[in-house]
């Protein structure tokens, strides 16, 4: 029998959702893959350039369509090119980038393109102050989870979502406008995926617990400097 001592590190062990409902495990995956971390930088600046109200008021629909197809492109697409070439060119056995060693390269390139997407946004003119301090704020969790992939598999889902829920939030209260709803619905949206994870992925309750940590200190950083 193997002693205590030889079983390997916890980071290193393999992780099992325990046994769920098949129906539950469903709708986990659904949730998972609506707010995967590629589409959540889209959602919010959808938020922002549509319904958030004078943040891109002086914006024609062409301009508003513009300014959501280059935030879906560095921040969706490219990401997404990243690692479909990584797999393909078998630098990663999947694309769900299970291992840590698999995720540096994806993480690497996501801080370039985050930055790109900040710079951009401080520097062009009639661009609104809240879209520069998102982008920081995910440029800075995207740097926060490179450093933490060192030790451990962290969540993007959860680095994600708890950014989103925590920019809303700090959103409400430097702008004193009444978006209880959007508050509370980015809160909902950030439990209902973390439990999602827990219930279809491989992560420990912690790693997902510090991807909420990282992604709200991020985004309140970001409001800091930024507002």
């Amino acid at each position: 029998m193997q002693n205590f001592q030889d079983a390997p590190p916890l980071q290193q062990q393999q992780v099992y959702p325990l046994t769920q409902p098949k129906g539950l495990k469903v709708l986990a995956n659904f949730f998972s893959y609506l707010f995967h971390p590629l589409f959540i930088s889209l959602y919010v600046a959808g938020y922002l350039i549509y319904f958030y109200p004078y943040a891109f008021a002086r914006y024609d629909d062409k301009q508003k369509l513009l300014t959501l197809a280059f935030v879906f492109s560095i921040t969706a697409f490219f990401p997404a090119l990243t690692v479909f070439l990584l797999w393909r060119l078998k630098f990663a056995n999947s694309i769900y980038l299970r291992t840590q060693k698999e995720r540096i390269i994806p993480y690497v390139a996501s801080i370039t393109y985050f930055f790109w997407a900040y710079y951009v946004s401080k520097n062009m003119p009639g661009s609104p102050g809240i879209m520069t301090f998102f982008f920081l704020g995910t440029f800075l969790a995207a740097s926060a989870a490179l450093m933490a992939n060192n030790y451990f598999k962290i969540s993007m889902h959860a680095i994600g979502v708890g950014g989103a829920a925590t920019f809303m939030i700090l959103l409400g209260v430097v702008s004193a406008e009444a978006i209880t709803v959007p508050i509370a619905i980015a809160t909902i949206v950030a439990g209902v995926v973390c439990t999602s994870r827990l219930i279809v992925s491989d992560h420990h309750p912690y790693e997902i617990y510090w991807g909420l940590i990282i992604g709200a200190l991020c985004q309140t950083i970001a409001c800091y400097f930024v507002m």
